[in-house]
């Protein structure tokens, strides 16, 4: 065989149009976008994002649970679990991408090393008898291990589905939308009847049984062989100001994303609602970032420019801040606005890849960027919106106390709609 049709057939295995024979492995390499092989794996997926990121994003009820516990309830820390948890994925990403490359052979066991990883750090939590024990452990060493599992998965993704990614990339992503509707209750009542060090064990022994029938379907289309080896060149993206357009968008967006879900439950109290009722829209809003995942994943694969879908998510999310929420003064306008805007602003992560294939042939890099950047402001979140909601409550405009708060998410909402200033740029980018 010539050396042109080799390669040949290397890019066409790669885009997934056959399935052919790898000889080293001995094992077909499937065609992408297809068959029961990609959709196993997708579901594979989907039930590890569902177990084990939907738990650290049902922190809250831990959070209401350690704060009336007598031994830990006078540590001003309690929050930083939470927070810890889900930042240190974020942030983790620019190093676990190019880990995860370069070690390509090696993914799989990084799942099965992270999967393990997790269950572990929560049955050292259960031992835990200080917030500081609970950051390193529930916080820190679970989120370092999510890091293991999802990175690799992601990935795997980017093998199996080609044309069809972003509905791969929104399946995926509804898994921890859907744990979140029915966890918290779950995890409330366990916590009512068991306690916390009880719960946190019944919780490790969970993911790690309900994972280990996903393990055989959790792998990658092309053989380690043929994947081919990390690039200096795919850092070319950081000399392209589309790039920073797109990042700045991201972070913009992630400001204001983390409000409503941390303030929403208290805002519906602070209306006379029970706090079942709070954790109710809490639900509900989960609830909508299942169907903007889907939809937006489904949107990304059939429309090319993805400064209108930008433009549309930032722009929804805006009037439904500004015009629901500042004037929501019973249930149904709050439970809408929490509707609309999980909606509109859950799919925006499935926006990443889009940004990614727009830049560089591998889109993982710009991906794990893009996780960073909302890794920062998850953190920034918490010291942000504490000082907004010092006023006393009153009948006005976001009852008053909610009013600062409000007006600012709706602000970062708008302001993240300066992505689709970006299309002239795509321009620039093609052309180096």
């Amino acid at each position: 065989m010539s050396v042109h049709s080799e390669t040949l057939s290397l890019e066409t295995v790669r885009r997934g149009e056959v399935e052919i024979q790898d000889e080293a492995s001995s094992r077909p390499i499937r065609p992408a976008d297809k068959g029961l092989s990609a959709w196993l794996f997708i579901l594979a997926s989907f039930v590890a994002e569902a177990v084990l990121w939907g738990f650290p994003l049902s922190y809250g009820v831990f959070q209401d649970y350690y704060s009336k516990h007598p031994t830990l309830k006078h540590d001003s820390n309690i929050a930083v679990i939470g927070t810890v948890a889900t930042s240190v994925y974020y942030l983790g990403g620019p190093l676990a991408t190019p880990f995860a490359a370069r070690f390509q052979a090696w993914q799989r066991y990084m799942i099965i090393i992270g999967w393990s990883g997790c269950a572990l750090s929560l049955l050292a939590a259960s031992f835990a008898t200080s917030v500081p024990a609970l950051i390193a452990t529930q916080g820190f060493l679970y989120g370092f291990a999510f890091l293991f599992v999802n990175y690799p998965l992601l990935r795997m993704l980017n093998e199996w589905f080609i044309e069809r990614r972003g509905l791969a990339y929104g399946i995926m992503s509804t898994g921890a939308g859907c744990s979140g509707v029915g966890l918290p209750f779950l995890l409330e009542s366990l916590l009512a009847k068991y306690g916390h060090q009880k719960t946190l064990r019944a919780m490790a022994v969970a993911q790690f049984v309900t994972l280990l029938p996903m393990i055989p379907f959790i792998k990658g289309r092309l053989p380690a062989s043929r994947r081919g080896t990390l690039k200096k060149g795919d850092f070319k993206f950081f000399k392209r100001p589309l790039f920073y357009c797109f990042a700045l968008t991201n972070f913009l967006e992630a400001l204001g994303y983390y409000i409503p879900a941390l303030y929403l439950p208290i805002y519906a109290t602070s209306l006379g609602f029970s706090g079942t009722m709070g954790a109710l829209i809490l639900a509900a809003n989960n609830l909508a970032t299942i169907f903007g995942q889907l939809a937006l994943g489904y949107i990304t694969d059939r429309v090319n420019n993805v400064f209108i879908l930008v433009f549309a998510s930032s722009f929804i999310a805006t009037v439904a801040t500004f015009a629901v929420w500042g004037y929501a003064l019973s249930l149904v306008p709050l439970l809408s606005f929490s509707l609309v805007f999980g909606v509109a602003t859950g799919g925006f992560p499935c926006l990443w890849n889009k940004f990614g294939s727009t830049l560089s042939e591998d889109p993982g890099h710009i991906y794990s960027f893009m996780a960073f950047g909302k890794g920062v402001g998850n953190i920034l979140t918490g010291p942000i919106s504490a000082p907004l909601v010092m006023r006393p409550l009153t009948n006005g405009y976001g009852l008053g106390r909610f009013a600062p708060l409000i007006l600012y998410t709706g602000s970062m909402m708008l302001a993240s709609s300066i992505g689709a200033l970006g299309w002239p740029l795509v321009r620039q980018a093609a052309k180096r």
